[in-house]
């Protein structure tokens, strides 16, 4: 009989033992934080998880509200989004971040929604005219495109000519305007231009 009590004993103790390293063992294990961001370009959604419970709902709201103005700045970039996302979680104590993209265009794929300004583009795009942009360096001839320039900040334009480190774009519109002046003769055309091939942007997807 006390050899029976000691054998009990002697299992109640080991069960007792893996019980504690388990405990240890799976509180230091961290949670990876999933992060799913849903958007359109104009308007964005954040939800996340983790497998070991709920999530703090006002970390949610401020990943939202970051990547909904991070979305719709031109020079963003997925990359960006991430850091700045993962920056949030930090803050909540997340340090493993799992973080998923989808939008219209599929996963990892960035919109960008902007408005047409001026007729360089007639008849194709007309001032004040919404286009949904795919951020994107997979451009070809033929292309609308949205690019940054250095006196018109962005422009909208066809690709021309690709070369391997610069883009030739022009207006669809190719209609000359004159002004004649008392002392001169004002000559107006739209804008055909090179630009950088990093400064393109992306593809007009859709106006």
């Amino acid at each position: 009989m006390r050899n029976s009590t000691k054998i009990l004993v002697g299992f109640m103790v080991l069960a007792l033992g893996l019980v504690v390293a388990s405990s240890i063992a799976l509180s230091s294990i961290e949670p990876t934080l999933n992060v799913n961001i849903q958007t359109d370009g104009s308007s964005t959604t954040v939800s996340s998880y983790t497998w070991w419970g709920m999530v703090p709902p006002e970390m949610d709201q401020e990943m939202a509200q970051y990547a909904a103005g991070a979305i719709n700045e031109p020079s963003s970039s997925l990359e960006s989004i991430e850091a700045g996302v993962k920056s949030i979680a930090n803050k909540y104590n997340y340090t493993q971040v799992d973080i998923t993209l989808k939008s219209q265009f599929g996963e990892d794929q960035l919109p960008l929604i902007a408005v047409v300004k001026g007729n360089s583009m007639v008849p194709t795009l007309y001032d004040g005219q919404s286009i949904t942009v795919l951020k994107t360096a997979d451009i070809k001839e033929g292309d609308i495109v949205v690019s940054f320039h250095p006196t018109y900040d962005l422009i909208v334009k066809r690709v021309s000519i690709i070369e391997e480190d610069r883009v030739y774009l022009i207006s669809d519109n190719k209609e000359v305007e004159v002004t004649y002046t008392a002392t001169s003769v004002i000559t107006r055309t739209p804008l055909n231009t090179w630009v950088p091939r990093g400064d393109i942007i992306g593809v007009v997807k859709s106006y």
